[in-house]
């Protein structure tokens, strides 16, 4: 483990869990990269100190949001609390979304600046939401973007609520605009009620790198934004990416994020020089992450090691204005990933708990989804085993709040067993949280 950071900055580390050792012949190499950022950081750079963050807050104002009407009330009153949650000097904008986006606050394609004035005129402006129109997600996004865009802030964010299908956008329009958007801003997503589907606000968080979830009683939603805007407030340091070299005949096989929840990474690759590829991670607050690296190396005879992969934290380099040079990228913290040929069985067969630990997590999250998918098609066989491996593999791993969502959907008969039973009848909130959160995972257990 390394750590570059300077005294001034977020302290950042890299820790590497693995088993390295191989059998002759054995080329796939697993490691559990942790990442983690501590100490209330003031600045990486120049752009990332406090105070420089802009958001902007999506709210669906589709005619479905009036029933019941406790929908709209209770998106006003969550947007209102959001924005008092807003530190002072937070660059921010608000904005109604139907088949059309349009500016609520402060209007005119700009940003205010949080203060007590700012935030006043902003719930007042509120009270003038109504609900009337359909649903377009995408245009409300590249709204969302053309005002983020305009701010120099380090941390760039959304919140998007919504409580409907985006019936109103062709969906290669939405993902056309998502792959747009990923990388200038990051945004949380939430369904309000049951209405809404699953695998549209959880792809719009992942593409985005924020975070989805469900609040199906609209009396919750202040709570959660709350929550949410108190998140956005913590972070520090923005644009943060996992580079990973690789030597000559080694290449990755795949990247995932699996704690604090399992986000498939691999595809979202971009070069950083010879052999070597940045993931990107997102925004940084105090906090800790895993990573799950998979390398394939060339098969070696016993007795020979080698680097496998060097995994490093960085601020990727800033193009300099004219007459300033260009800034490398900022190293904030390294690990390496070994493999090492043995012929000693034990050592070879081995499997490093975190690995073990989260290639469970990551299986439990797939049963869950497939047997809920399973369940929407009428295979009872189909989705009472994988729901019935979920059930085993979430009371293996202690992953207690996922355990309490599947024995809403299944009756449990032996946990350790995997042995369950569908129930005749499930609420649909009880079903859109369990697909909503069932790549939320556990850490692994300390021994």
């Amino acid at each position: 483990m390394a750590n570059f950071a300077k005294p001034s900055a977020p302290r950042f580390s890299v820790e590497v869990y693995q088993n390295e050792f191989l059998p002759q012949g054995g080329r796939d190499v697993h490691a559990i990269v942790t990442v983690t950022s501590t100490g209330g950081a003031t600045a990486t750079r120049a752009t990332a100190a406090r105070g420089t963050a802009a958001v902007v807050i999506m709210v669906d104002c589709s005619g479905s949001m009036d029933y019941p009407p406790e929908k709209m009330r209770g998106a006003r009153e969550a947007t209102a609390a959001a924005v008092d949650t807003l530190r002072d000097g937070t660059s921010f904008a608000v904005i109604a979304g139907t088949h059309v986006a349009k500016e609520v606050y402060p209007g005119q394609g700009r940003l205010a600046v949080a203060d007590p004035v700012t935030r006043a005129q902003a719930k007042e402006a509120l009270r003038g939401l109504s609900s009337g129109g359909g649903t377009a997600i995408g245009t409300w996004l590249r709204l969302a973007d053309g005002l983020l865009r305009q701010s120099p802030a380090a941390i760039r964010h959304g919140v998007l609520l919504t409580d409907g299908r985006n019936e109103h956008e062709d969906p290669a329009v939405l993902r056309a605009t998502l792959d747009a958007c990923a990388g200038r801003f990051t945004c949380d997503a939430r369904g309000v009620g049951t209405d809404w589907e699953v695998k549209e606000v959880t792809g719009i968080a992942g593409a985005l790198l924020g975070s989805a979830d469900i609040v199906a009683d609209p009396a919750h939603l202040a709570e959660d934004f709350t929550r949410m805007m108190e998140n956005v407030m913590g972070k520090e340091v923005a644009d943060v990416a996992l580079r990973l070299w690789t030597p000559v005949g080694a290449e990755i096989q795949y990247v995932k994020q699996v704690a604090p929840a399992v986000q498939d990474l691999t595809g979202r690759r971009t070069g950083a020089g010879p052999r070597a590829g940045d993931y990107p991670t997102g925004s940084w607050g105090d906090e800790s992450r895993d990573y799950h690296v998979c390398v394939r190396v060339p098969s070696a005879s016993v007795g020979q090691e080698m680097l496998a992969a060097r995994a490093t934290l960085v601020l990727p380099g800033t193009q300099g204005t004219q007459g300033t040079p260009d800034q490398g990228p900022l190293v904030l913290a390294q690990g390496l990933v070994r493999a090492v040929w043995t012929d000693d069985l034990a050592a070879s067969t081995a499997i490093n708990p975190q690995v073990a630990h989260y290639t469970g997590q990551a299986e439990l999250a797939q049963a869950i989804q497939q047997g809920l998918e399973a369940r929407k098609l009428g295979d009872v066989g189909g989705a009472t085993a994988k729901l019935g491996r979920a059930v085993q593999l979430a009371s293996a791993s202690g992953n207690a709040d996922t355990a309490k969502l599947l024995a809403k959907v299944v009756d449990v008969v032996d946990a350790a067993a995997g042995t369950v039973r569908l129930k005749a009848k499930v609420a649909d909130a009880d079903e859109m949280t369990l697909e909503t959160r069932s790549t939320q995972t556990v850490r692994v257990k300390k021994t």
